[in-house]
């Protein structure tokens, strides 16, 4: 078919339109066939070819015979995308493969190349020249060659700081679209509530305040100040909806069992708070099932809720295969064109990859048995954001900008500044840390020792500094380091725990590094237990039997039962995977050149027979006495606490807080009535130090079961030694309310408690 005439001078080019203008007119030139090639994506590496002759994969770019080399080792095929678009599956190109991204063939300048070169294919191939939304991951970072790789969002999460979530979002947009990408999905928004879970290290934690409040942040930092998203950023993608974080028997993409109002008053508060507050641009509905009914064709969520209730604008966009999976895994559908039928009425506009929509979904169209109108209605979602996304006036990447920006010496810095706040101080018995004067030789031990672990959606990295290297670089002149593995991260080899304890024996303290890699926590890797895997924990002990101080580092993606290993160390830190700067940021901890203020997002269960341990329960899930009750105290597991060893919110400092004058004022409001809550902190301590003042509320009685707390306010501050400061809060209907009985949100009459830093006070709603 020939090109449009004149495509210039179309209103659809022209940028001074509007975006409703613009999308009206480009899809009344479209046919069937050009509408659903929107509808689908392909991946970028199919249209992509490898030269492996003379290669070392074992040299990173800066060796020779390296990058040099191997510098046209991937070359695009234009036939391969010429075949693609005529099976109607160039909408939009998910660029990311797993062994393209962790090739360190696949510098900043290639990469770019690449990516210009399918664009520019498809711009020139088409009939209409519509440019693809180039989509890739980035979760903590751009996933691909030569970008910054900052902490998890788990570790993110517990600086307790939207503003770093921002930064980090806005740098990774930058790398992003100076490359050639303009859609990431990111960030996920499921509550972290069941560790045994693969993807635990995606989330921001388990509460839906915390994770509201990171979401919006990292929102709005991708995409910039909107209306349209510049050149500086790109779309960001809220997944994966709803509740798949708390799959049933923690294994991924498994049913999730959750009534409506649990999901209402839980799940569904983050990406609410995406729509409404952070103008998200995308949404990704998940794999799972809810009540029998499978997210993919989930009516009632993807068009009632998202759509109709909350006014999402954006388009939805089939977590990878999930279309299909409503034939091959949930059954519901008999053939794949009964799947595309049901996902495209319940308002999925994207089947990623191309499987149930494409041919089927022109044929259904052309014998009656899908409206047009369904079509038009997700091409036009689609459409609107090319028009946002300014991709008809800039299509391309800037491979110059890309090499300037992409991993930079401001980038780093800021990926340094992240994991210093994210780390979390668990204990510290008689001030272990950070490590004196006295201290003139150092063990380091440990399967993560000399490992930088970057976790999932992160590809290979080169000549990064391990927490060994980084402890041996900053140690003081005159004091020794020496290392040695002891153990791997999984298996039953002991043979190098004599060299661990020989090193021990012979040290004045031993930092022991332990916890995961992505090989072992990583998407689909699930487990049954939570403890420090394989021997670690057995290396710790007879460590710990030396009687030597121990400093346990834990690197690790979920959160881990650590019962049996605290009483066995001295103090404990929790890095969890802290990004490309994890190892200078551990050792900035360990020696106090940045005192820690992080504080865990979830709950750290004493087993997994303790699970869920999540603190917002409701004040029947755990079996210990409520005040008011009739209920015998202390019933409880026949062996052991019911709480969690360290809680929500949980964290320590080398300095101390101390807390003083609650007030709540009025003490009585009506139900659409606001109060103040303020709070005295003070640094009480001898060194500068962030504290994070948590408010937590409890609706004493309700006619429905509410959670014994809620978080509904922090603030992060930083005090100097003998400063304090007053911290003030608001209260009303939005965090005061819950769903009643009849489905809505309600704030019923009654005694509220509110709860700050240990201290307590109340008021009441009449």
């Amino acid at each position: 078919m020939a090109k449009v005439k004149n495509i210039r001078e179309r209103p659809w080019m022209d940028s001074s339109n509007t975006v409703e203008r613009r999308v009206e007119d480009l899809l009344s030139v479209m046919t069937l066939e050009e509408k659903v090639a929107q509808m689908g994506a392909s991946y970028f590496g199919d249209f992509v070819e490898s030269e492996e002759q003379g290669f070392d994969p074992n040299l990173d770019d800066g060796q020779a015979g390296g990058a040099k080399k191997a510098g046209n080792s991937y070359n695009f095929n234009p036939e391969k995308m010429g075949k693609a678009i005529e099976q109607l599956g160039y909408g939009l190109l998910q660029n990311y493969i797993w062994h393209y991204f962790d090739d360190p063939r696949v510098n900043s300048e290639l990469y770019v190349d690449l990516i210009n070169k399918a664009q520019k294919y498809i711009i020139e191939n088409t009939r209409l020249g519509i440019p693809a939304i180039i989509t890739s991951e980035a979760v903590h970072g751009h996933w691909a060659p030569d970008s910054t790789v900052f902490p998890h969002s788990i570790a993110v999460a517990s600086s307790w700081d939207p503003s770093l979530v921002h930064g980090m979002a806005e740098i990774a947009g930058k790398e992003a679209r100076a490359a050639g990408v303009s859609q990431v999905f990111s960030p996920v928004l499921e509550l972290a509530r069941e560790p045994r879970w693969s993807r635990m290290q995606e989330t921001y934690g388990e509460d839906p305040y915390l994770v509201e409040k990171m979401a919006v942040a990292f929102i709005k930092g991708m995409q910039g100040e909107g209306p349209f998203v510049d050149d500086e950023h790109c779309a960001a993608t809220a997944k994966h909806f709803a509740g798949h974080g708390s799959p049933e028997g923690g294994i991924n993409r498994a049913p999730m069992n959750a009534g409506r109002r649990e999901m209402k008053m839980m799940h569904l508060r983050p990406f609410e708070a995406a729509v409404k507050k952070a103008g998200v641009l995308s949404v990704m509905p998940a794999y799972h099932s809810i009540d029998g009914v499978p997210m993919m064709c989930h009516r009632e969520y993807i068009t009632g809720v998202l759509r109709q209730e909350w006014g999402f604008r954006g388009y939805t966009y089939s977590d990878w295969g999930g279309v299909g999976w409503l034939k091959t895994r949930h059954f519901v559908a008999a053939t794949f064109d009964d799947a595309a039928k049901m996902a495209l009425e319940a308002g999925i506009d994207v089947d990623a990859p191309v499987l149930s929509y494409g041919v089927n979904l022109v044929r259904m169209v052309r014998e009656g048995r899908i409206p047009m109108a369904l079509v038009d209605a997700s091409v036009r979602r689609i459409l609107a954001l090319k028009f946002i996304l300014r991709l008809f006036e800039k299509p391309y990447g800037d491979a110059a900008k890309a090499k300037k920006v992409r991993n930079c010496k401001k980038h780093r810095d800021f990926a340094r500044k992240v994991a210093q706040e994210s780390i979390v101080l668990l204990k510290n018995e008689k001030h272990t840390l950070p490590i004196g004067k006295n201290v003139k030789s150092i063990a380091v031990i440990g399967p993560n020792a000399d490992e930088v672990q970057l976790g999932d959606y992160s590809g290979k990295k080169f000549n990064l500094i391990t927490p060994f290297e980084a402890i041996k670089k900053r140690a003081p002149k005159g004091v020794s380091v020496g290392y040695a593995k002891g153990c791997g991260l999984w298996g039953l080899d002991r043979r190098g725990f004599g060299e661990a304890v020989s090193l021990a024996e012979k040290s004045d303290i031993a930092i022991l590094v332990m916890g995961e890699s992505k090989d072992i926590c990583n998407e689909g890797k699930d487990t049954h237990d939570i403890r420090l895997p394989g021997v670690q924990q057995e290396l710790a002990a007879e460590i710990a039997a030396l009687g030597k101080p121990v400093v346990l580092v834990l690197v690790n993606g979920r959160h881990l039962a650590l019962e049996q290993v605290v009483e066995k160390t001295d103090a404990i830190i929790e890095t969890w995977f802290a990004g490309e700067e994890q190892g200078e940021a551990i050792a900035d901890i360990l020696w106090g050149d940045v005192n820690p203020g992080g504080k865990l997002p979830v709950s750290l269960p004493r087993t997994v027979g303790h699970l869920p341990s999540f603190y917002n329960h409701v004040p029947s899930a755990r079996a210990n006495n409520m005040p008011g009750t009739c209920e015998e105290p202390g019933r409880d597991y026949i062996f052991s606490p019911r709480t969690p060893l360290f809680g929500f919110g949980f964290g320590l400092s080398y300095t101390t807080f101390r807390y003083s004058s609650l007030k709540v004022t009025p003490g009585k409001i009506g139900p659409a009535g606001e109060v103040n809550v303020s709070v005295k902190v003070k640094n009480t301590g001898k060194r500068e130090g962030a504290e994070v003042v948590q408010l937590y509320v409890n609706d004493v009685y309700s006619s429905i079961e509410t959670p014994v707390k809620q978080l509904k306010g922090f603030e992060k501050v930083w005090l100097k030694p003998g400063q304090e400061r007053k911290v003030e809060f608001k209260l009303g209907p939005a965090e005061l309310s819950f769903v009643d009985i009849n489905m809505e949100w309600v704030v019923e009459p009654g005694k509220f408690e509110v709860l700050v830093g240990g201290l307590k006070s109340s008021f009441k709603v009449e």
